[in-house]
């Protein structure tokens, strides 16, 4: 199930541990790359564009719990809401 992206309201908080920083995510892309090769065959991306992009899961790094993530508003948007 995927899982949303935190926005600039909300951020991701494990629901085992309260870890609110540390997580490996898995994401599924879709993109249009830009390669440059030089002379000698190297590959650089020079420009890149995501089609689209999921999160198909989040482990909490701290307990090692899997898609126990959730949303939660940020507190320092909570405060000027409230203003």
């Amino acid at each position: 199930m995927p899982v949303p992206l935190p926005t600039v309201t909300t951020r991701w908080r494990c629901t085992l541990c309260g870890n609110l920083t540390r997580f490996d995510v898995t994401r599924s892309s879709k993109v249009v790359e830009y390669v440059h090769l030089d002379l000698a065959g190297e590959p650089s991306v020079e420009e890149r564009e995501v089609l689209s992009e999921t999160v198909e899961s989040v482990r909490c790094r701290w307990c090692n719990a899997v898609d126990q993530v959730e949303l939660v508003d940020r507190p320092d948007t909570a405060a000027a809401t409230q203003a």
